[in-house]
């Protein structure tokens, strides 16, 4: 029986969090195949590794996640490289990438297969029916190429998370100590990634996750959250946990069960959730959360913008006044709201494009005004290829494409653009884009990120009086003052696309 590599590239230059997406593959054959992994991350050059397990003649499977961004890079350049010299190997590729652009991919001729959305059953599956000589076309969540055709097949329900196999932190120990996994944040002195739930019961034109999970959710118990959390602790000694779940906060239940668990345990956390959601818990759960050892929560406010809100499909009950309010009733729990905004969505004329990125920086200015310790992250709007959304098609009919092979997204310009640093959409000039990152960069000096705990107490002091007089008097032209001291001096960390600060 031939065994599998599995790949996580390298998502970053700092991000050494738990490969959870493998680690969740690996764990549906866990004791039925067997695997290495690999992680680009942690390799100078993963392609040696990589390479010497192929020439063993062990292994006839390289199975790699793929994210939007830093990812790709690797993916692509190793994945082609296996194609051309060992042709044998079968590749399989699998997350947000692959998934939402399948057709590019595919077409590439060095992909075989991709698992699109959840991949704990049809991974498996899919192996058995390759070695097996078996049929595929009723394996779910699975898209290959037939000659010419591109066949998708039916889309499976999320797996009930709490019937998952455990995700084999022993198994990957044997290629990499979990101690590089574990780091000094904000949060705590040894903090660790973890994953709760899958999806989301949202339908936000400008999410990833949307046209994978089709508004679906599907969450581990408050009690085996606890259960794996307190493992955690007994075995490497953690004190802070970063949920990486699209959504933790989708049950009012869920999360007060939870906190209730972690009273006492000693842990501090952070996790994702939706502004018009959490407005509706009551104050007792979130006195709970913040008693539990919740930190921060990161919120998509997107836009103060009513009209653009309802224009990217935000869905529920959120506005401009509740995103105010809500901002403003945290100050009472001790909870640091993280907001992310989307600057520059489309519209008909530059003008309105214009007008929409000066309102969303003035809202942005209330919003630090009615609670200063919210944290601000700004993101300049990519595209999502969520077939017929209505955002999409906007972006399509005003010149927006994506790139027409897998090659190009190679470039360095479309690796920024997945991390939303250059948008590459035509609505948006160079005016505009500067105007976004220069309010950015003035921000980021009066009101550093708290997760960059490196910071002295001097230098923030120092780059926040220099920003001081810019930010009050909306002089944001020109700010190369700051932007030295950022990349110099402070070497400012950006949590948006480069996660908290760790040690």
């Amino acid at each position: 029986m031939y065994k599998i590599i599995f790949f996580n590239p390298r998502s970053g230059k700092y991000n050494h969090a738990l490969p959870l997406s493998i680690l969740q593959i690996a764990a549906s054959i866990e004791g039925v195949y067997e695997y290495v992994i690999v992680d680009g991350n942690l390799e100078k050059d993963p392609w040696i590794k990589i390479r010497n397990y192929i020439l063993s003649g062990e292994y006839k499977y390289f199975a790699s996640t793929v994210m939007p961004g830093p990812q790709l890079k690797q993916a692509i350049t190793i994945t082609k490289k296996i194609k051309r010299e060992y042709p044998k190997i079968i590749n399989i590729w699998g997350g947000y990438f692959a998934s939402n652009h399948h057709r590019t991919v595919i077409d590439s001729g060095y992909v075989d297969y991709i698992v699109y959305g959840p991949g704990d059953y049809a991974f498996v599956r899919l192996l058995y029916a390759i070695e097996n000589n078996l049929e595929i076309r009723n394996i779910e969540n699975l898209i290959y190429k037939n000659n010419f055709e591109i066949i998708k097949n039916k889309k499976s329900e999320i797996p009930d998370q709490n019937l998952l196999k455990p995700l084999p932190l022993e198994k990957l120990n044997d290629f990499y100590s979990i101690e590089k996994y574990i780091g000094k944040t904000f949060l705590g002195e040894r903090t660790i990634a973890y994953h709760s739930s899958m999806g989301c019961p949202f339908t936000c034109s400008f999410c990833g996750i949307v046209p994978i999970f089709e508004a679906h959710w599907q969450a581990k118990s408050a009690e085996n959250i606890y259960k794996d959390i307190k493992y955690l602790k007994g075995k490497y000694k953690i004190d802070a946990v970063i949920f990486f779940d699209n959504n933790f906060f989708v049950s009012e239940k869920r999360v007060r069960e939870f906190s209730e668990l972690m009273m006492n345990e000693g842990i501090n956390w952070w996790g994702e959730g939706r502004i018009d959601t959490m407005n509706k818990f009551s104050d007792s759960t979130l006195v709970l959360l913040q008693k539990a050892g919740c930190k921060m929560i990161f919120f998509g406010a997107e836009s103060g913008n009513d009209e653009l809100l309802k224009n990217i499909n935000k869905g529920g009950k959120q506005t401009g006044e509740l995103i105010k309010k809500f901002a403003a009733n945290m100050k009472n729990f001790n909870i640091i709201p993280e907001y992310s905004f989307i600057l520059g969505l489309p519209a008909d004329t530059d003008e309105k494009v214009e007008q929409q990125i000066d309102y969303d920086i003035n809202f942005i200015k209330e919003i630090k005004k009615i609670n200063p310790d919210t944290e601000i992250i700004i993101h300049v709007f990519s595209p999502v290829p969520t077939e017929n959304s209505s955002l999409l098609n906007q972006s399509k009919e005003l010149g927006f494409f994506y790139p027409k092979n897998l090659e190009e997204w190679l470039e360095p310009a479309w690796e920024k653009f997945d991390t939303h640093r250059n948008p590459l959409t035509p609505w948006l000039t160079k005016k505009m884009i500067k105007k976004i990152h220069n309010f950015e960069i003035v921000l980021n000096g009066y009101s550093p990120t708290i997760s960059d705990y490196k910071l002295s107490k001097f230098q923030l002091n120092v780059i926040k009086w220099l920003a001081s007089i810019r930010y009050k008097n909306n002089l944001f032209n020109f700010p190369y003052e700051i932007k030295l001291l950022q990349k110099f001096w402070l070497r400012y960390r950006k949590p948006e696309f480069e996660g908290f600060y760790t040690e």
